[in-house]
């Protein structure tokens, strides 16, 4: 896996995802963590920063997680009281591990990792920015730079140290068409801008899509979704 494996060799050890809800950023950080275990060479820590939202939280897949050999962190919630997991900065620290956070989407999700802004603008840190040109966050520049503005002024990440991923989706039906016309769309928006770090693409369309975009891709394989739609 050559992003991975690039991304490894340049000394980056935190990994931070953040993005509007449902632009796909916990399965693409759930997915970011397995291929980090299975190249890397330090133990992963996997922190779900999602403190409210009851649906598609990456914490519904702690058991594959754990099976892969993650060490999970999140908090246990009374009906939803947002709370925030501890030990973060910790780990953040640590040069014998690698950090993954799944932040809950939008500004108010954002919140949760302001108070780690000291860690999250160092040059081992490196903040992903999700977008999905099928979410209506995303449906233009100016609905992006509304959001996007909004989510680095809680969260406290300068604008030059976050790097855009496109993860052009529709859940499991997602076509090959499906994906190219999104990627497109999104590259047409934000290239002007900021370069697109890679695009993610689910693993079931890969070869179908190797060939006909010029960002490079990463398989993703759909750890959170419906029992019904598998």
């Amino acid at each position: 896996m050559d992003i991975i494996k690039n991304i490894i060799n340049s000394n980056k050890k935190n990994f931070v995802f953040l993005g509007e809800a449902g632009s796909g950023k916990s399965e693409i950080a759930l997915n970011f963590a397995m291929y980090l275990k299975e190249h890397g060479d330090k133990p992963v820590h996997f922190f779900d920063m999602d403190m409210t939202k009851p649906l598609f939280r990456s914490r519904s897949s702690l058991v594959e997680a754990e099976e892969a050999g993650i060490i999970f962190h999140y908090e246990e919630q009374f009906m939803d009281a947002p709370t925030l997991v501890g030990g973060v900065l910790r780990v953040m620290r640590d040069n014998d591990c690698y950090v993954v956070m799944d932040v809950g989407g939008d500004h108010i999700g954002a919140r949760a990792v302001g108070g780690f802004s000291m860690e999250l603008n160092k040059v081992y840190t490196t903040v992903y920015y999700v977008l999905n040109a099928y979410r209506p966050w995303s449906h233009d520049i100016d609905h992006i730079d509304g959001t996007l503005v909004e989510i680095l002024g809680v969260s406290k990440v300068l604008l030059e140290n976050i790097k855009m991923i496109s993860n052009p989706n529709l859940g499991h039906v997602t076509t090959t068409d499906d994906f190219i016309t999104g990627h497109e769309k999104m590259s047409t928006m934000v290239t002007p801008y900021k370069d697109i770090e890679f695009t993610c693409v689910h693993e079931d369309l890969y070869d179908a899509a190797k060939d006909k975009v010029k960002t490079s891709l990463l398989p993703i394989h759909l750890y959170l979704t419906y029992e019904w739609a598998l």
